[in-house]
C-alpha cells in the first residue's frame, strides 16, 4: 500500500478539517472555485504563514548559525511542524484529487509536499552561514508560495 494512501488514512481519521473538506461535494472542472475558506486549506495557509515568520526571523536575526542550532528544541521543533505541513499539503492535494477537480493548485499541493522536506534538509545540511541562509531564502519562498497558491483568486479557464 502506498505511504502516501497511509498518510491520507491517517490524516482524515485524525483531523476533522480533512474529514469535512473531503466530505464536501465534488466541484465542475472548469468553475472557478476557490478552496481558500474552506477548514484544510485556511489550516494550510495559517501554518505555512506562521512558519515562514520564523524562517525570516532566523534570516534576519542569523539565528541559524549558532552553534548547535540545528539540533535544538526550536528547529526540531520547527522541522515536526514542516514533516505535518507536508503531509497536510498531500492530504489537500488528495482532497482535490477525490473531487475530480483538474487544476494546477492540485499538482502544486503535491509538490510542495515533496519538497518540502528537501528544503529543510539543505538548511540541515548547509556546510557555512552564506549556503545556509540561501537554504532559508528558498525554504522561505515555498513556505510564501504554500499560502499564495491557496489565497490567490482562481482563474476561468481559457
Amino acid at each position: 500500500m502506498s505511504c502516501g494512501i497511509i498518510l491520507a488514512a491517517a490524516l482524515l481519521l485524525s483531523d476533522p478539517a480533512v474529514a469535512e473538506a473531503a466530505a464536501l461535494p465534488p466541484v465542475a472542472a472548469d468553475a472557478p472555485v476557490s478552496v481558500a475558506h474552506e477548514p484544510l486549506f485556511a489550516d494550510l495557509v495559517a501554518r505555512s504563514g506562521s512558519l515562514k515568520t520564523m524562517v525570516d526571523g532566523w534570516i534576519a536575526s542569523g539565528e541559524a548559525d549558532a552553534e548547535g542550532f540545528m539540533a535544538g528544541a526550536v528547529f526540531t521543533g520547527f522541522k515536526s511542524q514542516a514533516t505535518d505541513l507536508a503531509a497536510r499539503d498531500l492530504q489537500g492535494h488528495l482532497v482535490l484529487k477525490e473531487r475530480g477537480t483538474d487544476n494546477d493548485l492540485k499538482c502544486i499541493l503535491r509538490g510542495i509536499s515533496e519538497d518540502m522536506l528537501k528544503k529543510v534538509a539543505a538548511v540541515e545540511a548547509a556546510p557555512n552561514a552564506a549556503e545556509r541562509k540561501a537554504a532559508l531564502e528558498e525554504l522561505a519562498y515555498l513556505l510564501n508560495d504554500n499560502v499564495e497558491v491557496i489565497t490567490s483568486p482562481p482563474r476561468p479557464a481559457a
